[in-house]
């Protein structure tokens, strides 16, 4: 398979651009931030990898259409999986957390703790009832007074601000 280097770095702009907006869009619909990320970056490879892109008039639209596609994909998986599962093993699968894995998901819970109280009010309750109690967006625009849009607008930078603070290196 042969790259274009200048279709690669189209590709890399849209992902500095329009990644967290992704992402952002792909968790509302999958109401999974890990399982946003791994659409998000399927669809990139298969944007990189197209055989044709000069045919396509709209990277970004065709990137977005790529992720929309790959989430019903994913949704349709997960009613599989859902629908038919399998039987647990008989063996004990509950055993103790490791250590270093506990300290380190104390930590991430406590940046996104410290991010969620930088945001403004509207902003981290949107983000809260939507992403951690799992409330629907029109129950939550309702209860707001707001346009399920906002809503969304909210949720979706507080998951890009969450995101960059959790990610942030430790200053020493």
């Amino acid at each position: 398979m042969n790259l274009d280097p200048a279709h690669a770095m189209r590709v890399a702009d849209l992902f500095r651009e329009h990644n967290r907006a992704l992402v952002a869009f792909l968790q509302c619909r999958l109401h999974s931030f890990s399982d946003a990320q791994e659409v998000a970056q399927e669809a990139y490879v298969r944007l990189v990898t197209l055989e044709r892109p000069d045919q396509v008039e709209s990277l970004r639209a065709y990137l977005f259409k790529i992720a929309s596609n790959l989430a019903v994909d994913r949704l349709r998986m997960r009613q599989v999986r859902e629908d038919n599962p399998l039987d647990a093993p008989a063996d004990d699968l509950h055993l103790a957390p490791i250590p270093e894995r506990h300290a380190a998901a104390t930590d991430q819970l406590q940046k996104l703790y410290r991010a969620l109280r930088e945001l403004p009010a509207k902003t981290a309750r949107a983000f809260v009832r939507h992403v951690i109690d799992g409330c629907d967006i029109g129950v939550i625009a309702r209860d707001m007074k707001i346009s399920e849009r906002m809503v969304r607008y909210h949720v979706a930078n507080a998951l890009a601000h969450c995101r960059a603070r959790v990610d942030e290196p430790e200053m020493p």
